[in-house]
C-alpha cells in the first residue's frame, strides 16, 4: 500500500512534468524574433523542454526558486528567492522586462507561467520598496488568505502582474503556457496573471486586507489609493494579440494517479482537485469519509484510493517547522486514531511542502502507536504547528527533491480490505 501511494504521486507528479507537456503546446514559428520568458518552479524546466522541442532560434531569460534550476543552452537561467521575494527577484524581473522591450508585430513571446511566479516575478511600484513587498508577503502567508485573495493583492501592488506584462510585450504576438497551480484553474491566478485581464478591483484588496486585519506599509497604501493600482480588464484590445494556454492541471494529475489504482485493481474516487481550507480540518473531513468507506462501503467499495488536490493552508500559532502537506497527515493520523488498513500520502507536486526540504510525508494504521513508542505526543506537535519534526523522527517523510513542477497538493488516502 505505501508503494502504491508512492508511484501515485509519481504518476501525478509526471503527468505535470515539462518535458511531456510543454512540446505539445508550441505555437507555429513566428516570421520575426522568439523571445523566451518565464517565471515560477517551473520556469527553467519548460525553458528546457522548448530549446528540446523549438526548431529555430529562440533566445531570452526565465527565473526559478533557488534549487529549480536546469541548464540551457540558449535561454538564460536566472534564480531567486520563494515564497517570500529577494533582491535577486526584481534583479531578474527587470531583465526580463528589457528583454521584451521594441519588440514588433512580426516577433513572438513564449511565455511560461507557473506556480511559484508570482514571489519570482515581482516588480515593486514606483516609491515602493522591495522591504515593504517583502513584510506584506509575509503578513499575507501567515494570516490563513486562499492563494486566490493573496494574488488578488499582489496583483494591484505591482508593476507587472494584472495583464501588465501582455502591455509591456505589445505589439508582439504573446503565447502563455501556464502550469496550473491554483484551484479551480482560473488563469488570471496563475502567477498573478502578467499576461492575463484582471476583474478585480482595487476595492476588493482593501477588503481582503480588512478581512485579515493586514496592514500596509504608508508607500503601499499611496499607491493602493492611485490609478495605477488598477489592473488591465477584459476588453482592453490589448488581448487580441494574447493567447493563454493551459498545459499541465491539478486534474490531469489526478486522474493519471486514478489510473494507477485502476491497474493495481483499486477503486479510484477523484473528490475535488480545488480543496481549499485550513489543513488540519481539512484532515478531519477526509479522515471521516476515509472511515465511511472503511467501516460502510460507501461511496466506494474497498479496496479504495479517495484523491484530492488543492491547496490547503496553515494559520500559524506555535513556532514548529512543517508544510501544509505534513500538518493535514498529522491531524488525519490523530482524526484516524490507528483504524486498521488506512494508509495515506500527502505531498506537495512542486517537491517542497512548505520551506522544508520534503514534499510531504506517509501515514499508516501504526503511526500512532509508533510515536506513542518515540515519546511523541501527536497533539502536542500539531498545537505547535510542528508536523514536520514529528515525521521525521517516526522516518515517514517523504523527500523527492524539486519536481520542477508544480499542480499543488496532492492527496491519497488508501483504504485497504
Amino acid at each position: 500500500s505505501e508503494k502504491i501511494l508512492l508511484e501515485t504521486f509519481q504518476a501525478a507528479v509526471d503527468a505535470a512534468a515539462p518535458k511531456f507537456c510543454v512540446p505539445k503546446y508550441l505555437p507555429d514559428k513566428p516570421k520575426g524574433r522568439t523571445v523566451v520568458i518565464g517565471f515560477g518552479k517551473s520556469a527553467a524546466a519548460m525553458a528546457k523542454a522548448v530549446e528540446d522541442s523549438w526548431e529555430g532560434d529562440v533566445e531570452g531569460v526565465v527565473v526559478t526558486r533557488y534549487g529549480h534550476a536546469v541548464e540551457c543552452q540558449k535561454i538564460k537561467v536566472l534564480e531567486a528567492s520563494h515564497p517570500v521575494p529577494d533582491q535577486a527577484c526584481v534583479d531578474a524581473t527587470n531583465e526580463i522586462i528589457n528583454t521584451v522591450q521594441g519588440l514588433k508585430e512580426d516577433d513572438l513571446v513564449l511565455c511560461l507561467a507557473s506556480g511559484g511566479g508570482s514571489a519570482l516575478f515581482m516588480m515593486p511600484p514606483e516609491g515602493v520598496t522591495l522591504h515593504d513587498k517583502q513584510k506584506l508577503t509575509q503578513d499575507m502567508l501567515a494570516c490563513g488568505a486562499t492563494i486566490t485573495e493573496i494574488n488578488t493583492v499582489r496583483k494591484h501592488l505591482s508593476q507587472v502582474k494584472g495583464g501588465r506584462l501582455a502591455k509591456t510585450c505589445s505589439p508582439a504576438r504573446v503565447v502563455s503556457l501556464m502550469i496550473s497551480d491554483v484551484p479551480g484553474d482560473d488563469l488570471a491566478f496563475i502567477a498573478s496573471g502578467p499576461t492575463v485581464p484582471d476583474e478585480t478591483s482595487a476595492q476588493d484588496v482593501q477588503d481582503i486586507l480588512n478581512r485579515y486585519q493586514v496592514e500596509l506599509s504608508e508607500s503601499l497604501q499611496t499607491f493602493l489609493k492611485s490609478p495605477e493600482a488598477e489592473t488591465i480588464k477584459p476588453h482592453d484590445p490589448l488581448f487580441d494579440q494574447v493567447q493563454n494556454t493551459l498545459i499541465a492541471t491539478p486534474q490531469m494529475s489526478l486522474e493519471a494517479a486514478a489510473e494507477i489504482a485502476k491497474r493495481n485493481g483499486i477503486t479510484p474516487m477523484i473528490l475535488s482537485d480545488r480543496v481549499e481550507g485550513e489543513s488540519r480540518e481539512v484532515a478531519k473531513v477526509m479522515a471521516a469519509i476515509a472511515l465511511q468507506v472503511a467501516e460502510r462501503n460507501q461511496p466506494l467499495a474497498t479496496p479504495a484510493l479517495i484523491l484530492s488536490g488543492g491547496e490547503t493552508t496553515v494559520s500559524i500559532q506555535g513556532n514548529g517547522r512543517g508544510g501544509p502537506n505534513t500538518e493535514f497527515l498529522l491531524s488525519l493520523a490523530i482524526a484516524l486514531n490507528g483504524a486498521p488498513g488506512i494508509y495515506a500520502i500527502a505531498c506537495d507536486t512542486d517537491g517542497i511542502d512548505g520551506s522544508e526540504d520534503n514534499a510531504g510525508a506517509m501515514i499508516g494504521p501504526d503511526t500512532l502507536a509508533k510515536a506513542q513508542a518515540a515519546g511523541l505526543n501527536p497533539k502536542k506537535y500539531l498545537a505547535n504547528n510542528d508536523a514536520y519534526s514529528f515525521f521525521e523522527t517516526l522516518d515517514a517523510l517523504v523527500i523527492p527533491g524539486p519536481t520542477l513542477t508544480n499542480v499543488n497538493d496532492f492527496r491519497a488516502i488508501y483504504v485497504g480490505e
